[in-house]
């Protein structure tokens, strides 16, 4: 089998490289940018007639497999190319996976679109073009999902487990966390959710995190 991830690391494609790096799998990266045309040319249309990276292509036995859109590509290459072990960052029981599948759709649904918006304007874009009341705004709008995983959070410790799924790093934590990453600079936001933005900080400095951004 054959797994190309089509996309670049300063990107929502960060997500898949980064659950292909964790389980240690080989594939085939291509450098696809998001400007510049790239995305609309005729042959990566074929792959995802949307015109965004990532692409997930996934050459099986039975057929190829293509994925688009950066949740449903990690989710898919933690399913069908990790094992359920219940120590890799695939989901190990019925339970691990429905918190996958909630906190993914949770954090681009309730966080993504606001958690953007800070990143964009307290740090990403030049600062002449920065709207700080907008930052403001998404960062006050922000507090509410952070107290929502926050109280999960606090749970999970009463459990005696330290991330979002299980008392391990699985695709739960990585979906969630490349989102909620974005809401660092909001650094009175964080500070009012301690467990948030130290599970967020403990996420990030992952090896294969680090890995996975210095791909390009």
């Amino acid at each position: 089998m054959t797994l190309s991830i089509h996309g670049i690391a300063a990107s929502r494609a960060l997500r898949p490289l980064w659950a292909a790096t964790e389980l240690g799998l080989s594939f085939n990266h291509v450098p696809t940018p998001y400007q510049g045309g790239a995305t609309r040319m005729p042959e990566f249309l074929a792959l995802n007639p949307n015109g965004h990276i990532p692409v997930v292509v996934d050459a099986r036995p039975e057929g190829e497999v293509v994925v688009w859109e950066s949740m449903a590509c990690a989710l898919y290459i933690a399913r069908h190319h990790g094992v359920g072990d219940g120590a890799s960052i695939t989901p190990a029981t019925p339970r691990e996976d429905a918190e996958a599948l909630r906190w993914s759709f949770w954090a681009v649904n309730e966080a993504e679109a606001d958690a953007l918006t800070v990143l964009m304007h307290r740090m990403v874009m030049p600062a002449e073009r920065r709207k700080p009341e907008l930052a403001l705004v998404a960062a006050k709008r922000l507090a509410v999902p952070l107290r929502v995983i926050e109280q999960h959070l606090q749970q999970q410790h009463t459990r005696g487990e330290r991330h979002l799924a299980a008392d391990r790093f699985t695709v739960a934590d990585l979906c969630a966390a490349s989102v909620l990453n974005w809401a660092r600079p909001a650094r009175e936001l964080m500070a009012a959710h301690p467990l948030t933005h130290d599970w967020i900080r403990r996420c990030i400095e992952r090896p294969a995190h680090l890995a996975a951004k210095a791909l390009g």
